[in-house]
């Protein structure tokens, strides 16, 4: 009677935590799979496009002509040279003789007040000539020659903040699967946010805000001891449901070199992962009901079923929660342009499910202060 009991218990839980499930996927993140925007007369702002390298020699020639070339009538693009020891500021000088829009400064010694890459591009958004600021990073190409256009022309009078998508490249193996899953869905998650009113991040590699704001907030200095954190914890500080919007467009999307090795990309991930601790209470709240009750559920859900407890009812709950995943991710991904990941989605987000945990776990015992 006390087992029966138990496993009753145990099945009302599952059934709560796929209604939990369930309103994420169609009352929280439906709001960017169908998302349709507002068709509006962009205005060419002046923009400063805000970059920091470190030893980023091959990057910058590889990507830097990609962004200074780009069909916009009016703006500069502002290079952090942070005291590189390879031929980067040969190359940023020759550069500067070609193109009258590139300005370089550079940080001759590594005089890096705060961790990570925080106190660079501070000094390089202060030196910036205009208030509206895009920022991406030395090995991120434009999707197109329109990318400051398309994301530029999401400000308004009342818009500070424009969250872009940064993209990886496709290249062959599981790891980049991965990578790339796990790079949509939490597109996923903050362009959702956003458009549901409480945004809570950004990416570095695809961000825009006003200089203005930053200078009132105070840039990095609530969190100026945390080594990641230079775009998601910043607009975590600074982002409210009137001041934030989203480009979701291909053209204003940005893509980068992903990580072709697991340790590569397992550090890279507790770097990530490190500043999410910083988050507001409530974003801390919504993540963390999203994270752990997706864990409950697969555990819940094998339980039940080793068990052969109510297994059409259990099979049947599983089959319309994974229905719902289907149905949102396919149209993300198609939104974002992520292909061959619908399929092995579920298998990507088990191995998710094991790994989060061990990287946070490792961010308990090794810290990571260094950008680059």
């Amino acid at each position: 009677m006390e087992i029966s009991l138990l496993f009753l218990f145990i099945f009302w839980v599952f059934v709560v935590l796929a209604i939990i499930q369930l309103f994420y996927f169609w009352i929280i993140f439906s709001r960017f799979a169908f998302y349709k925007e507002k068709k509006k007369t962009p205005v060419d702002v002046p923009v400063s496009v805000i970059i920091c390298a470190k030893n980023e020699y091959y990057n910058l020639k590889e990507y830097l002509h990609l962004i200074l070339e780009q069909d916009y009538p009016d703006f500069e693009v502002v290079v952090v040279n942070d005291a590189s020891d390879d031929e980067t500021i040969f190359f940023l000088e020759d550069m500067e003789r070609k193109y009258v829009n590139l300005s370089i400064v550079t940080l001759m010694q590594d005089l890096n007040f705060f961790s990570g890459k925080k106190f660079p591009l501070s000094v390089g958004i202060k030196s910036a000539k205009n208030e509206h600021l895009l920022l991406t990073d030395a090995d991120c190409r434009p999707a197109g020659k329109n990318w400051i256009r398309e994301m530029a022309g999401r400000f308004d009078t009342k818009a500070e903040i424009v969250l872009g998508y940064g993209a990886y490249n496709e290249i062959p193996g599981f790891l980049n699967k991965i990578i790339r899953y796990e790079t949509a869905t939490t597109a996923l998650q903050y362009f959702s946010y956003a458009l549901s009113g409480i945004p809570y991040m950004g990416v570095g590699r695809n961000l825009a805000y006003k200089k203005e704001l930053f200078i009132k907030s105070k840039g990095f200095i609530s969190h100026y001891n945390v080594a990641s954190g230079d775009d998601d914890l910043f607009i975590n500080k600074v982002a409210t449901k009137s001041n934030t919007v989203i480009c979701a467009n291909y053209d204003g999307f940005t893509f980068s070199k992903p990580q072709e090795s697991t340790r590569n990309w397992f550090s890279q991930k507790r770097r990530h992962l490190s500043a999410g601790k910083h988050y507001k209470f409530k974003h801390l709240l919504l993540l963390g009901t999203w994270s752990l009750s997706t864990f409950l559920f697969y555990f819940l859900l094998i339980s039940l079923l080793s068990v052969n407890y109510m297994t059409v009812i259990v099979g049947s709950i599983f089959l319309l929660r994974l229905l719902s995943q289907l149905i949102i991710y396919k149209k993300t991904f198609n939104r974002l342009n992520e292909k061959k990941l619908l399929l092995i989605s579920p298998l990507v987000e088990v191995i998710l499910l094991i790994l989060y945990p061990i990287i946070i776990i490792s961010n308990l015992f090794v810290k990571q202060n260094r950008w680059k």
